[in-house]
Order: structure tokens, then C-alpha cells, then sequence
């Protein structure tokens, strides 16, 4: 049974109250931001009434819950999802392929990739694999989990020179994820990634003149170019009303100094 199927036969009311406990949301607090009475609330999270489909939407709507979750509520109230899932090669997501391709290849010569909620690499530029040198097979083999290649002892981490300041900035951002959306594939993940050796934290060199104010957090990994510094944002589609576009995102590294600007650059002439 997957986990979509366990969510849909858990009660609509059990799942609300869960996502109003995970927002610290007091039901009065809730009530409010629907605009419906906390008496009503309290029904609908003890089961002594059943929420319209207009309902269910506003509430999970206002609790921040993502489509694919929206859905499983919905069919716990008895009523049908309303958001599609489809594959990303479906012919109906041809425009948000191109979308993405154009947004990876017009970053070049920096290093960007195309990431799925469980951080599974989906699409990647010609920047990308020139840093993955000496990463073992077995990390590339299959659907490559972004994390795991990061923090992996054979994966990216021996060239990471500040290590534990990135596997920490890395796992912040996996906490706050799992807050959000309660996956319990993220909270898998993140158990293998906290077992996975843990370095000794050393201040780095290049945050003692840190251009960007602590705003960023760098990650300065050690390539035959030498050290390159990237930091990197985060591009998610506006309002999707497809599962599979709501849950991908764009991690579109860029130079934290000049010299890795130029080195970038330089590896990109290379043929």
C-alpha cells in the first residue's frame, strides 16, 4: 500500500487536526483564517460533520498543505482529487519541460539542476557533471538523490572543504521540508543522511570575508580548477495545478567570488 493510499484511509478529521497541530495552529486561530466558526471545526476534526469539497480546499489552502496531501484529504471527505499527477514526459507537460530545459541551459556555464520533492535529480545542464569527478557509481546509478550525493562519504563530501558547515545548512533545509509537507520518505532520508560520518566543524577560510552578509552559505568544493565557492537559489513553479510541476524545483548554483566565475567559464570552452 503506498503511502498515499495509507493517508486516504486515515479520517478527514484525523488529517486535519495533524496539519492544524503542525501549522501550531489553535482551532480558534484556524477558524478564523476560514472564516467558518470554531464549532464547525471541531465537528468536521471529530467527525461529526463532513466538510463540503469547497471546504476541504479552503482549509487545506490555508494551511499551506501541498496538492498531492490536498488530495488525500479530499478523498477522505469522500470526494474526488483535484489535481492531476502526471508523469513529466506526458505529452500535457510538454510546455514545463521546454520551461525547464530553457532555465538549465540559459544558466550554463554555472552548474543548475531540476530536483523532485525527495531531492531526486530529474534533469540536469552541461555544468553539472564536470564537479561529479570521482563520485562513486554506485551514486550515479538509477535516480540520483541529490542529498545522498552531497553528503555520501563516496559521493561529494571528501571535496566539500566546508563540510560541516554545508551538511548542516543542507539538513536545516530537509527539516524545514518535512515540517511543511510531513513525507515520510524526507524523514527516511533524513535518518540515512544524519547516520551517514559526521565531519568536525572547521570555520572556513572564505566566510571571514563573507561578500554576501551570512545571507548565503557557500559551498566550496575542490575541483582540478581549484576551490570553487557556489551558492545557490531555489525556483519553484508560481501556482501549479499538477502535482508533478508542484513538486519540482530548480537548484541553480552561482559563483560566490570572481574565481570561480572564471573557472566556470573556463571548463565550459572545454571541449
Amino acid at each position: 500500500m503506498t503511502t498515499a493510499t495509507l493517508n486516504a484511509t486515515r479520517p478527514f478529521g484525523e488529517q486535519l487536526r495533524d496539519w492544524r497541530q503542525r501549522r501550531r495552529l489553535s482551532q480558534m486561530a484556524l477558524a478564523l483564517d476560514a472564516d467558518i466558526s470554531t464549532r464547525h471545526l471541531s465537528f468536521m476534526e471529530t467527525g461529526r460533520a463532513t466538510p463540503s469539497r469547497t471546504m476541504v480546499l479552503r482549509l487545506a489552502e490555508q494551511l499551506e498543505i501541498p496538492l498531492r496531501e490536498r488530495n488525500d484529504m479530499l478523498i477522505a471527505a469522500g470526494h474526488a482529487p483535484a489535481f492531476a499527477e502526471r508523469r513529466l514526459d506526458d505529452p500535457a507537460l510538454s510546455a514545463a519541460r521546454r520551461a525547464i530545459e530553457l532555465v538549465l541551459k540559459g544558466h550554463e556555464p554555472y552548474p543548475a539542476l531540476a530536483i523532485d520533492r525527495h531531492w531526486t535529480m530529474v534533469a540536469a545542464n552541461a555544468a553539472v557533471p564536470p564537479l561529479l569527478d570521482g563520485v562513486a557509481p554506485f551514486l550515479l546509478a538509477g535516480p540520483v538523490n541529490v542529498l545522498r550525493l552531497s553528503l555520501h562519504p563516496d559521493g561529494l563530501a571528501p571535496r566539500i572543504l566546508n563540510l560541516a558547515e554545508w551538511r548542516a545548512h543542507l539538513l536545516d533545509r530537509l527539516r524545514r521540508q518535512i515540517d511543511m509537507s510531513a513525507d515520510p520518505v524526507l524523514i527516511d532520508l533524513l535518518a540515512e543522511l544524519k547516520a551517514l560520518p559526521a565531519p568536525v566543524h572547521v570555520a572556513s577560510p572564505s566566510m571571514a570575508h563573507d561578500p554576501y552578509g551570512g545571507l548565503v552559505v557557500p559551498m566550496r568544493l575542490a575541483t582540478a580548477r581549484g576551490c570553487l565557492s557556489l551558492f545557490t537559489t531555489t525556483t519553484v513553479f508560481g501556482t501549479p495545478l499538477d502535482i508533478t510541476l508542484a513538486e519540482l524545483a530548480v537548484e541553480a548554483f552561482f559563483p560566490a567570488d570572481a574565481a570561480t566565475a572564471e573557472a566556470l567559464a573556463s571548463m565550459a570552452q572545454r571541449p
